[in-house]
């Protein structure tokens, strides 16, 4: 372990250890994301039929999840190098996903609601221990 690493883990209760926790579940929810759109786009026999979306279809959100889950395993890499930028990046990426997965739930509720369970706690991890004091050890 490198004395920044070192550094970091020592530095507070949980700071380092709940970016980690962070980038990982944002790489899971991405992969998620992707596997989700695919079936999406693909009109799978997984999701509910004859769902009525407020915007657009089942199609539409397919796209949109899968958009949204690549970019979140662009964001897990750069947050896994420390880029502060990439930390925004999947901040903002969460809370698209979470609200997107509100449009999703017509398909495949209970699955939607714990994508958003993973989204809030990713973005509680980024948002609270994943400042530049945490992100300059690690």
């Amino acid at each position: 372990m490198s004395p920044a690493h070192a550094r970091a883990r020592s530095s507070g209760p949980g700071g380092y250890d709940l970016v980690v926790f962070a980038w990982v579940l944002l790489l899971i929810v991405g992969v998620f994301n992707l596997i989700d759109g695919i079936a999406a786009v693909a009109r799978s026999h997984v999701f509910t039929s004859n769902a009525h979306y407020v915007f657009g279809d089942l199609k539409t959100w397919g796209w949109t999840v899968l958009i949204i889950g690549a970019l979140q395993l662009l964001a897990a890499l750069g947050i896994m190098s420390g880029n502060q930028a990439a930390r925004w990046l999947g901040v903002a990426l969460l809370g698209l996903d979470a609200l997107a997965q509100m449009m999703f739930i017509p398909a495949y509720p209970i699955w939607a609601l714990l994508i958003i369970a993973g989204d809030v706690a990713a973005l509680y991890g980024l948002c609270v221990y994943g400042g530049r004091q945490e992100a300059a050890a690690y």
